[in-house]
């Protein structure tokens, strides 16, 4: 794909305002094309005082963001804070096709009913990383409506089959003769066409949005504007270390959930990928990171800089206060204390067999899972281990603990 500029403009000298943000820019980045015209747009908007457009654009597809949207949301804010312009697009009508990046198949229609109730959600959760009042939201439906059939037409007449081809995904769906509808075909030149309708100067997208930020590009060129940049991040892991970060994997830490509960998400994950989450997520400085590296390869325990980044990020969603009672509340459980927070249950049926305690207390999804935590020595009543997979609890007021995190106070009767 042809990633030159139509931009034939005299080339700017870089100040160091201009390298610095440069450097910004990159800082976690997967790639950043191209960096040579980046530059030159920072110079032009310095020299004039316009800021640049810089867009993001996330389909309503789910209810909540997790911390895997944040790593491109605070690329934004970084670039928020240079003064920049940044336009938080709401894809309403392109979720109604279904991105098929990364997906071996198509990928289920939501209702319009489904993706106005997920959009009200986005923006307000978006604003806990963005500055609300500089952003301007967008809805693609704005330009993409209006297109109708004739437009539609046109704009697909702009692109060849064999380039949307090129695609890896299509590639490898097209070879294994899997289906791939026609309108998945529309979804890269849908979302170009919103860098033309928006005028971007850049765009932002994890690493499986790179073909279409550059069909951006390429439709910017078709209609006689400057080329965007494109600027990719990575794909944050999930808490298994594996997988990308996925509500539907249950690997995720979504920004909205309670403190106490992403800072145990945050301490669960491994020692090698807390430097991963560092990079993508904390807004230290490199140097600071650095340091860190530095302090943990000399002897100091891992846990603490895992502390430190858990607090950083339940304050930055939360609060500081959150993020100190969350680490109280982490040190307590560990210690095998009993957290403020645990819900009380009410029972029947005294005396009650442990599985169905457990059970019915939903702190186990079945009986036999029940057991097998207590043939594991997974389970406390009152802070002593239970052993005996007979045993019949009496009425009684009584704190049932699972595993390492979960509680609940039963009032059996």
């Amino acid at each position: 794909m042809d990633h030159s500029s139509s931009s034939k403009a005299v080339q700017l000298p870089l100040s160091d305002k201009v390298q610095e943000a440069l450097t910004v820019a990159k800082r976690g980045v997967e790639e950043l094309l191209i960096e040579s015209e980046f530059a030159q747009k920072l110079a032009r908007s310095e020299q004039s005082g316009k800021p640049l457009r810089i867009k993001l654009g996330l389909d309503p597809t789910a209810a909540d963001l997790h911390l895997g949207h944040t790593v491109v949301l605070n690329k934004m804010r970084q670039l928020q804070d240079l003064g920049h312009q940044v336009i938080f697009l709401i894809g309403d009508f392109t979720s109604m096709i279904g991105d098929p990046s990364g997906r071996n198949i198509t990928r289920p229609a939501l209702t319009k009913e489904q993706i106005d109730e997920n959009a009200k959600t986005y923006f307000a959760q978006a604003s806990l990383v963005l500055d609300p009042a500089r952003t301007e939201i967008r809805y693609n439906s704005e330009w993409c409506d209006p297109l109708g059939a004739r437009g539609m037409i046109e704009l697909s007449a702009k692109y060849t089959v064999a380039r949307i081809l090129e695609r890896e995904d299509f590639t490898k769906r097209f070879k294994a003769g899997t289906p791939i509808s026609v309108h998945e075909l529309l979804y890269p030149l849908m979302q170009g066409y919103d860098s033309v309708a928006l005028r971007s100067d850049l765009e932002l997208g994890g690493t499986d949005q790179k073909f279409n930020l550059l069909v951006g590009r390429e439709l910017q060129k078709d209609y006689g504007q400057e080329q965007q940049c494109i600027l990719t991040m990575p794909l944050l892991e999930g808490l298994d270390g594996v997988e990308k970060m996925s509500k539907s994997k249950g690997n995720y830490i979504g920004i909205t959930e309670p403190g106490n509960t992403m800072f145990a998400k945050l301490m669960s994950i491994s020692d090698v990928m807390m430097w991963r989450y560092y990079e993508l997520l904390s807004f230290r400085s490199i140097d600071e990171i650095a340091q860190f590296k530095t302090e943990v390869a000399g002897g100091r325990n891992p846990r603490d800089i895992k502390v430190l980044l858990a607090q950083e990020i339940v304050a930055r969603f939360h609060t500081v206060q959150a993020a100190d009672d969350a680490l109280t509340d982490f040190v307590n459980r560990s210690k095998g204390g009993i957290p403020d927070d645990i819900p009380d249950v009410a029972l029947s049926g005294a005396p009650l067999g442990i599985g169905q305690l457990l059970k019915q207390a939903n702190l186990c999804p079945s009986t036999s899972e029940a057991l097998r935590m207590v043939e594991q020595g997974g389970v406390r009543i009152d802070g002593a281990v239970i052993s005996d997979k007979a045993l019949k609890v009496e009425a009684g007021t009584l704190v049932v603990q699972v595993g390492k995190r979960k509680f609940a106070r039963v009032t059996l009767s």
